[in-house]
């Protein structure tokens, strides 16, 4: 699980926007960029600015499909035409 504070009210409703509709959700801190379903928005609320702490669950990045077979370089159906 990554943990993520911010101060920023626009990001803290982009996160729980994400949340409620099971979208997933991109951060990025300083060089690190976590993509993935945010689990909790908590407000700290002895914080002066208020402040939030966001978890998110990172996604694993999918592998690239390969093709089962190589595709023909002849066109489908090219028989039909003759």
């Amino acid at each position: 699980m990554f943990t993520y504070e911010t101060a920023d009210q626009k990001e803290v409703r982009r996160f729980r926007i994400a949340q409620f509709n099971g979208r997933m959700a991109t951060v990025a801190a300083g060089e690190a960029t976590v993509t993935g379903f945010v689990r909790s928005v908590l407000e700290q609320e002895s914080s002066m600015p208020p402040r939030w702490t966001i978890t998110i669950i990172p996604n694993v990045p999918k592998d690239e499909l390969k093709p089962l077979r190589p595709s023909s370089r002849a066109r489908p159906f090219a028989e039909d035409y003759f």
